[in-house]
């Protein structure tokens, strides 16, 4: 009897061990009891009714990113490319997920799909190329709202490439190459352009600095004859000094001798023999020319007292 009840209480432990599980992190798991949703169970320990509950579905909580394979679409203008987007999305209710849709995963991508073409198609073939952006955010807030349900979110969607047909892209890089030349042409001109106002601009300062230089000689060549002018008169004046200190000297010479009323007849004397230098049409002559005489005779007496 002991015995089967330690073989009963082995199956008992063993039952309960083999309905404990554990959920680690970032997971979820989906119970059903009897086959209907009963609970779901997140990260730690659980146990299950045994025979009673099952684990319907594990669920990865983690952001999932999904690669879809190139769709072709057809733009405004007619022009047939294909597209391949990539999706980051993540599950953020279990229930929803496992019983909202068959296939999420398939649901989404041809959700993607189909929103991608509706998006395109609203676009011509420039803007679709410039306007990656612009569809991006589209697609994301059409399948963001659309995978509410399935308890799925989309955080954001990608174009990964856009593959227009082999004669678009001839055409777009002539474009371009013709785009590259003219912007190579117009960069050509405004090179020149710059070069000839710089050279321009190196004349004119050469002229000014020449002009400034020309202007410098000038006032300097100026000050030189003012100063030699200055210099000559100051010479000039000086000269008529001495001349003039020099007559006082002798004026003072001749006062000293005693000869006052000789010298003024002396100087009368000189100044009749200026007059009859022979430059004058007509002399006077002073009536008391015998008495000069007489006067320079004295004149020539005191000079030679003085020498004696």
């Amino acid at each position: 009897m002991l015995y089967i009840f330690i073989g009963v209480l082995v199956v008992i432990v063993a039952v309960i061990v083999a309905n404990i599980r554990i959920v680690p992190q970032s997971f979820a798991f989906v119970i059903e009891r009897l086959g209907a949703y009963s609970t779901t169970w997140h990260t730690g320990l659980h146990v299950k009714v045994p025979f009673i509950d099952r684990i319907a579905k594990k669920v990865s909580l983690k952001e999932k990113v999904m690669d879809f394979v190139p769709q072709p679409v057809i733009t405004k203008d007619n022009v047939t490319m294909m597209i391949d987007t990539v999706v980051y999305f993540q599950i953020t209710d279990p229930k929803l997920n496992a019983y909202g849709v068959e296939n999420p995963i398939s649901a989404l991508e041809n959700l993607s799909a189909t929103t991608l073409r509706n998006i395109i198609g609203e676009l011509e073939l420039d803007q679709t190329l410039t306007s990656r952006d612009v569809i991006n955010s589209k697609m994301r807030s059409i399948l963001d709202e659309a995978t509410d349900p399935w308890g799925i979110k989309v955080n954001r969607v990608e174009v990964k490439n856009i593959m227009p047909p082999d004669a678009i892209k001839e055409a777009m890089e002539k474009q371009m190459r013709a785009e590259r030349e003219r912007r190579e042409s117009i960069l050509i001109a405004e090179g020149q352009k710059q070069s000839a106002i710089l050279v321009a601009e190196g004349k004119k300062q050469s002229m000014i600095l020449e002009a400034e230089a020309n202007k410098q000689s000038m006032i300097l060549h100026a000050e030189a004859e003012k100063e030699a002018a200055i210099q000559k008169a100051l010479g000039e004046a000086q000269a008529i000094r001495e001349v003039q200190k020099a007559k006082a000297d002798g004026i003072k010479m001749i006062r000293e001798a005693d000869a006052d009323e000789a010298v003024v007849k002396l100087r009368s004397l000189e100044a009749f023999e200026k007059a009859a230098d022979g430059q004058a049409t007509k002399i006077i002559i002073p009536s008391d020319l015998q008495s000069m005489a007489g006067v320079v005779t004295a004149a020539t007496e005191v000079a030679k007292a003085k020498k004696a």
